[in-house]
């Protein structure tokens, strides 16, 4: 496993002011989702009603959210004519760093009717240029129009709540133009999660990724808290 260093991602905030957002926003935020609706893993599986809007909001503004985002777009190298396919865009965060980085098209499912909307206002600007596609709709019943190819597809964060999730990403690596990408990044957030954690998790995502028939698997972490894991891989 390689580490990527930090000088190819945007600087952070100095460390005492991150580390104090970073508590402030998952803590009160997640208080806020409680308050809400006590389901609180369910609102980070399927956000909805004013409890997802709240989920939606600490998506956002978690700095480790922020800069796992940064970073991962970072990984996919993308021109002018790129062609990208997010599956879980959240509130858009990665949509709006894939704009502001010069990506082609950028394309997004997620299933939550809340997250469309947090994302669409996000990236209002882009869309109406037609640099931007999102619609509703869970990664195992993508639209027609997102068969594709694609240079690059990745999700942060959601493949755990996949159904079937080696029928899917053999889906997607059909939907993947020559030589095109697939990144899938993932940082624990379960209580006590370390780097072992982060280290198991990559291995359980390059198996997957095996399985569905990728070849040229290489890994890179973002040395946070806890770590930040991108599995990368092609044909």
């Amino acid at each position: 496993m390689r580490n990527r260093h930090e000088g190819s991602v945007p600087r952070p905030r100095p460390r005492l002011d991150t580390a104090a957002a970073e508590y402030l926003v998952g803590r009160v935020g997640i208080a806020a989702v409680r308050a809400l609706d006590r389901d609180v893993v369910g609102q980070g599986h399927h956000p909805h009603g004013a409890a997802g809007s709240v989920s939606g909001w600490v998506f956002a503004h978690r700095p480790s959210n922020r800069q796992r985002n940064r970073w991962v777009v970072s990984l996919l190298h993308l021109g002018p004519t790129s062609r990208v396919l997010e599956i879980g865009y959240g509130p858009g965060v990665a949509v709006k760093e894939l704009v502001r980085s010069g990506a082609g098209h950028v394309y997004g499912v997620d299933h939550s009717a809340v997250m469309l909307r947090q994302a669409s206002r996000r990236n209002a600007a882009a869309i109406r240029a037609g640099r931007v596609t999102l619609v509703r709709a869970p990664v195992d019943q993508l639209p027609a129009s997102f068969n594709g190819p694609f240079d690059a597809i990745f999700a942060v964060n959601s493949l755990g709540f996949w159904p079937a999730p080696v029928d899917q990403l053999t889906e997607l690596r059909r939907r993947l133009a020559s030589q095109g990408r697939i990144a899938i990044a993932s940082q624990p957030r379960c209580p006590g999660a370390t780097a072992d954690t982060a280290r198991a998790a990559a291995q359980e995502i390059e198996n997957l990724l095996r399985s569905a028939g990728f070849t040229q698997i290489a890994t890179e972490t973002l040395p946070l808290s806890p770590p930040v894991i991108c599995v990368l891989a092609a044909e």
